[in-house]
């Protein structure tokens, strides 16, 4: 399929606690310019009526986010959810162990690995969303690079531009070393602050190489570019719209 640009509703949480906010809220990503998001954060609301809003407001559910026991514990209702959305994509927000050791990370693959396997011949991938921490060095090798290498082959990488170049790595060569295994990817920009720290920033504000970001998700085979600011400096809304302009104005549909 041909790649399109989405929102990350969990940049708008705070508007997303009540089915009538929920309804509000989607209506206005729509009169942004968006034709697609991903449902992350929502307060309590029936599959069904979601689905029946999505519809009504032109919106395609690109991916989910759940919880690894959700997803262990209940994984025929998540099917059937992400079905009735008309959804192919889900995953985890990370992985995050309380002072993490080199092992935690291999018995975490093993783990996520057998959720991931009830999902086969369901038509839905299931898939990880990094941070920073996962570029913590155990023995000389970053987290990420245990997981490329434990976890299954059917998992997918949500990765996250910020997140990545937070923890030191370089997002356009992480990109590409998942080649056909990243369907979504989360871009937000990095800035500087006037106080000398690192913050989150619409897509084009920061310091990000979006160039260099853009091609290699061309080349990894990505389809769905997911934009999210898990921290704005204006209202929520405002900063998605920015965010769609500049990245539109780079060549992006």
């Amino acid at each position: 399929m041909a790649s399109a640009i989405a929102a990350q509703l969990y940049t708008l949480r705070e508007f997303t606690k009540t089915p009538a906010d929920i309804a509000t809220t989607l209506r206005r990503v729509k009169k942004l310019g968006y034709d697609a998001v991903q449902l992350s954060a929502l307060g309590k609301i029936d599959a069904k009526e979601l689905a029946g809003m999505l519809q009504g407001e032109g919106l395609t559910c690109c991916a989910t986010h759940d919880s690894l026991d959700r997803m262990r514990d209940d994984t025929a209702k998540v099917i059937e959810d992400l079905r009735l959305w008309g959804c192919r994509h889900t995953a985890i927000g990370g992985f995050f162990p309380k002072n993490p050791q080199a092992k935690d990370w291999p018995e975490f693959a093993e783990k996520f690995s057998a959720v991931a396997e009830k999902f086969k011949g369901s038509g839905i991938g299931v898939g990880y969303h990094n941070h920073s921490h996962e570029f913590v060095r155990y023995d000389g090798k970053p987290a990420m690079e245990i997981l490329l290498e434990k976890l299954s082959k059917e998992i997918w990488f949500e990765f996250d531009t910020y997140w990545i170049q937070h923890g030191g790595g370089d997002p356009a060569a992480w990109i590409r070393r998942v080649k056909g295994r990243i369907p979504c990817v989360h871009f937000k920009d990095m800035a500087m602050g006037s106080d000398g720290k690192q913050q989150m920033a619409e897509i084009g504000e920061g310091n990000l190489n979006w160039p260099g970001i853009i091609a290699a998700c061309r080349e990894a085979g990505v389809q769905w570019y997911i934009i999210e600011q898990d921290i704005c400096q204006r209202d929520p809304f405002e900063s998605l719209g920015i965010s769609l302009r500049n990245l539109k104005g780079m060549g992006m549909e």
